[in-house]
């Protein structure tokens, strides 16, 4: 999964990164290739920071990555980024439309934001609730919060198979979480179907939103 989306982000990591939420370093790993001038992976929770500094400490992380405890007010002052990565994490902050505009003040002219949220509020459900979304998104409502001094490059919907599998557990299985199996099941065998059929269908469809904005130069 981690390397599908890549793809449509990876035109984008260079130069100076900001990573908000940046959890354990797991998609650190993939989307940094250590070409990067820096890497900055925000990340408010202690216990996340001190994985995040042991991976750096054993080379699981390259050297340009650091670490930074806190949100965006914690980011060092007179620093801006060629790129900002929200990967999963947009949905977990309450007033999200607030916090975009305080990552664009960070931005660079020419600077690009990369989203990756999870999609459809019909989906919403009680594994969302359980590992503390807010919400889910359609285009409409990222196209609201996103600032509209950005411009949009591309918005596309992802995983169009594993959006069957969404809404199955929400009807049906009705799972708070699931399970190693399933989630190994889904990245394994429905996550490259997706692949296809996100393409044969336009990426119309799909659990998640990805997104790439860029902000103009004055």
């Amino acid at each position: 999964w981690k390397n599908y989306f890549k793809g449509f982000l990876h035109p984008y990591l260079k130069g100076s990164i900001l990573e908000v939420g940046a959890g354990m370093g797991s998609t650190t790993r993939v989307l940094c290739d250590g070409t990067q001038q820096q890497w900055i992976c925000l990340e408010p929770d202690p216990a996340l920071n001190s994985v995040l500094k042991e991976k750096m400490a054993t080379h699981k992380l390259p050297p340009c990555c650091s670490v930074v405890q806190g949100t965006l007010s914690d980011v060092p002052a007179n620093t801006s980024f060629d790129a900002i990565l929200y990967i999963d994490v947009l949905e977990h902050i309450r007033e999200d439309a607030t916090e975009l505009e305080k990552a664009v003040s960070l931005m660079k002219e020419g600077g690009h934001l990369l989203l990756l949220v999870p999609a459809h509020p019909f989906l919403l459900s009680s594994f969302d609730h359980a590992i503390g979304h807010y919400r889910r998104y359609n285009k409409k409502m990222l196209k609201h919060v996103v600032p509209s001094s950005l411009q949009m490059i591309s918005l596309k919907y992802l995983d169009s198979i594993g959006t069957m599998a969404s809404l199955s557990n929400k009807l049906l299985l009705k799972q708070t979480y699931p399970t190693l199996n399933q989630i190994k099941f889904w990245d394994r065998f429905l996550v490259p179907l997706s692949r296809i059929t996100d393409f044969i269908g336009g990426y119309q469809v799909g659990k998640s939103l990805i997104g790439v904005w860029t902000k103009p130069s004055a």
